[in-house]
């Protein structure tokens, strides 16, 4: 029989899988021989076989029951013994950290016999009723799903009949009338009394936790970090311990370095007489871990020597969640802690420095959309601004918006393309769809491990927590500022995550300092982070197997992908050369009555082209540039149909003769499927001269780069191919070219022929177009949308987003490469195109080069190089030496 239950003493940090991130760490921290209330951990396994089947699996009550008596055989109590109750937590634990996206519930095996008992070994009757009414506020809102503002009205009626401002203000009789009328919440809105049996609690508290791994907040959670839908959670059920005996308890959140730097020191939040739930919530306003000395230099001392501990044996940031009960420390959760972008990059390095981590584990440890993040633009406050408050930087980044004051109004302005800040007292997990929705996240209340600073820091997104000087109103739709300032829903606001900086209006932005460096503006040791991403990239770059080329269509684009690090251009869009004042010349291209016509519009766009050849290969002197042929259809270089018909039938018989044979032109071209139409290599090969002009530009223009002293190394791709014939004739006749340019400039430049991959048929049979072409270029956008039978400009804004709350894909397949459809085309052509031609160059130049998940695979199928936008350069970089190294560390293990 399967195994469902371990007790700490049984797991390790190795078995997240099965005991999810919480129950592994807390068996570990065990092992080490620290401090932590005894417990056991209910597996994964169990979770999924519930939601499967709506049951838990046989077996399971029993193993419950055998480690229950053990904890409270080590605990000397019973679960809700009358006398002196053993009262327990039943905590949430997924593989990947997901905070405050799933349930726990505290202080479970209170009853009404049990609070006085609970009272009385305690010597603190208030701390009792305290508890209690915890309890059944979490079971509330957690179990029975009733609506938590229901308890929060309750709470604040009775500090307002009490006139008091904090609920530690409020004596036993108050606690005692509390629990009473949540009761009656309970018993209002739930049709049930308050359960006082306290297995039935324990058991109701597993099941609801296991159910929260499917709540709305934990699926959208989930999407937006990637997380797999099917690994379920652990449930963790542990002794009791408590912050909220009086003022020598507490509780807090440690990190062993900041999270939003990266810098080593003391961070954390810390609070007298409260539970753990009252520091990450952000209901009141913590003070920082470094008051904890003067308050308690004992328990100090001790978190400082176990932070120690725990960062050399993880090698990382770890992030620590502890309480102090009457002066004993307890640590309640450790795990790697979740962290900015720029204090990965430090930190990385700075385990590098200390002999921690070596460069190889240094470059696993960041990724490249941390690094995109770091090349988003800063706030420029060197002209006039007006500051409305400076309060803690959680999560850095610089963001504009217009204020809004809930997260359904965030969603709402957001899907409408407005920018918003959403701006609260605290957040919950309830705000998360807002949050997702909103460029940045202010809050009034709440420290740098509050639920908004540890969830914005897990998506990236800017955040400024603790803003103690703004009143925030939800209910108007506003907040007050100190003089006089009030900012209501609609008004632009800035918040700069770095500096914790509130602004009223927008703030300019200028260049990162990373991007500055890849810009060669900075030198490497400017800052400290420009050192850091400079030391992992350099070792990112000694690592990769993969080439990282860009797609670029001017000469600027090219001198700024090379100096972003590219060794070459993947793609050049020579259509792009068409637009602007060309337009007309192509115009006359499509009207061309005669060969001769046609013959004199071509030759006029020949030198044009030329001489943007020119100024991309001297820009990429000494590299490969792939130019593509002509791709789209011509009729997106002339006036839309509906537009031109009216406009001839408004004007009659006024009509010109240009007009009308225009409209006789974009007539006959028009098609019904144009991107399936008469483009790419059809183009090419009906349009007579079209191909033989542009590879004569693309060989003059090589020509005379070698006679000024260069080194141009172009290669001409076909378009569209889907058959060896294709690819033969368009082979044949480039070549024919070829010949007669070096006849006449005397120049030889050697000019590799191939195609792109972006058609199913290819892909299929890309061991016969191998034989015609010397290089494939994956064309992943096109191929993406024929191999799904999308339209992408039509499906992504109709129904993607239902799309990915089916679960149908968990993100876009023209984000993401879809290995098991795509992919699987990519690594068929990869592998008959190769045993074909064994010297056949093969890269990709679709969106997909700069995605970071799709570079991993294309290292994986054996690609030479990826290519994308010049901006994600340095992404593709960093993720091609990170894929490489992981598969060396697969190899070898």
């Amino acid at each position: 029989m399967p195994k469902f239950v371990y007790d700490f003493t049984e797991g390790n940090k190795d078995l997240k899988d099965l005991l999810g991130g919480k129950g592994a760490n807390l068996a570990e921290m065990t092992n080490l021989g620290l401090p932590v209330p005894p417990g056991f951990t209910i597996t994964t396994d169990a979770c999924r076989h519930y939601l499967q089947h709506g049951t838990t699996p046989d077996g399971l009550d029993d193993e419950v029951a055998s480690h229950l008596r053990a904890l409270e055989q080590t605990m000397g109590r019973r679960l809700g013994d009358p006398a002196d109750p053993l009262l327990v937590s039943v905590r949430s634990g997924a593989k990947f950290s997901m905070p405050g996206m799933m349930d726990t519930v505290l202080n479970i095996g209170l009853s009404d016999e049990s609070v006085q008992g609970l009272a009385k070994q305690s010597g603190n009757e208030r701390f009792a009723w305290d508890a209690y009414r915890r309890l059944i506020q979490m079971f509330g809102k957690t179990v029975l799903g009733i609506d938590g503002e229901h308890f929060e009205h309750a709470l604040d009626s009775a500090k307002q009949a009490k006139g008091a401002s904090s609920d530690t203000e409020l004596d036993a009789e108050d606690l005692k009338d509390l629990t009473s009328a949540y009761k009656d919440i309970i018993r209002k809105h739930a049709s049930r009394e308050f359960p006082q049996e306290p297995r039935e609690q324990m058991d109701l508290a597993v099941k609801a936790v296991f159910e929260s791994w499917n709540s709305d907040r934990a699926i959208l959670y989930r999407r937006q970090e990637r997380i797999p839908a099917d690994l379920g959670t652990a449930v963790n059920v542990v002794a009791m311990v408590f912050g909220n005996m009086g003022d020598d308890s507490g509780t807090g959140v440690a990190f062993t370095r900041d999270p939003g730097t990266g810098a080593q020191g003391v961070y954390g939040d810390y609070l007298q007489n409260a539970q753990g739930e009252d520091v990450v919530a952000g209901i009141r306003n913590t003070v920082p871990l470094q008051d904890l000395e003067r308050i308690d230099k004992t328990s100090f001392d001790q978190l400082m020597q176990i932070m120690e501990t725990l960062e050399n044996h993880y090698r990382d940031l770890c992030d620590i969640e502890f309480t102090v009960e009457r002066g004993k420390l307890w640590m309640l959760q450790t795990r790697v802690g979740k962290r900015t972008a720029a204090a990965a990059f430090r930190i990385a390095t700075q385990l590098v420095d200390q002999g921690m981590i070596d460069l190889d584990e240094a470059i696993t440890r960041v990724s490249g959309d941390e690094l995109a993040r770091l090349m988003f633009p800063r706030f420029d406050t060197s002209g006039q601004t007006v500051r409305i408050t400076q309060a803690i930087s959680a999560s850095p980044g610089a963001a504009v918006g217009k204020a809004v004051f809930d997260s359904a109004t965030a969603v709402e302005r957001a899907a409408q393309g407005e920018k918003v800040i959403l701006i609260r007292r605290e957040t919950n997990p309830d705000d998360l769809h807002g949050m997702i929705a909103a460029q940045g996240i202010l809050t009034s209340r709440g420290g740098k491990t509050s639920h908004a600073a540890v969830v914005a820091r897990g998506m990236g997104k800017t955040c400024v927590c603790g803003a103690e000087e703004l009143v925030v109103d939800t209910r108007a739709r506003r907040f007050t500022a100190p003089g006089g300032v009030t900012v209501s829903e609609g008004d632009v606001v800035s918040i700069d995550g770095t500096s914790g900086a509130v602004y009223l209006g927008e703030v300019p932005v200028v260049a990162s300092n990373v991007v500055q460096y890849f810009e060669g503006e900075l030198a490497p040791d400017s800052d400290d982070l420009v050192a850091a991403v400079h030391t992992i990239m350099t070792h990112a770059d000694a690592a990769r197997r993969l080439g990282v080329h860009a797609n670029a269509d001017t000469g600027p684009d090219c001198a700024r992908a090379r100096r972003f690090g590219a060794t070459g251009v993947g793609l050049v869009r020579t259509e792009h050369m068409f637009l602007g004042e060309r337009r007309q010349l192509v115009e006359r291209l499509i009207l061309a009555g005669t060969a001769g016509q046609r013959q004199a519009a071509l030759d006029a766009l020949e030198p044009l082209q030329r001489g943007d050849f020119e100024e991309i290969l001297e820009a990429m002197d000494g590299y490969p540039v792939t130019i593509r042929l002509i791709d789209p259809p011509l009729h997106e270089f002339l006036p839309d149909l509906t537009e031109l018909t009216v406009k001839v039938a408004l004007a009659g018989d006024d009509a010109s003769q240009g007009d009308r044979e225009l409209l006789d032109a974009v007539r006959r071209l028009h098609e019904q499927n144009p991107m399936l139409g008469l483009r790419g290599v059809r183009l090419v090969l009906v349009i007579p001269g079209l191909l033989d002009m542009q590879v004569r530009a693309i060989a003059r223009a090589a020509a005379q780069r070698v006679k000024a002293g260069g080194d141009p190394r172009p290669e001409i791709m076909i378009p569209l191919t889907a058959s060896v014939q294709e690819m033969e004739i368009s082979r044949e006749r480039a070549e024919a070219v070829l010949r007669e340019v070096e006849a006449e400039t005397g120049v030889h430049v050697p000019t590799p022929i191939g195609t792109m991959i972006e058609v199913p048929r290819a892909a299929a049979t890309a061991g016969e177009i191998a034989r015609a072409a010397e290089f494939f270029s994956f064309g992943t956008n096109d191929l993406t949308q024929m191999t799904w039978g999308f339209s992408r400009d039509d499906v992504e804004g109709a129904f993607f987003t239902q799309y990915i709350e089916l679960g149908i894909f968990g993100v876009s397949p023209f984000e993401t490469i879809d290995r098991d459809g795509v992919g699987r085309l990519v690594r068929i052509a990869t592998e008959e195109g190769r045993a074909a031609r064994p010297d056949l160059h093969l890269g990709v130049c679709g969106e997909h080069g700069g995605d970071p998940s799709s570079v991993w695979f294309f290292h994986e199928v054996g690609l030479d190089y990826v290519s994308c936008s010049p901006f994600r350069v340095p992404i593709a970089r960093l993720e091609a030496g990170r894929a490489a190294v992981a598969s060396v560390g697969s190899d070898t293990r």
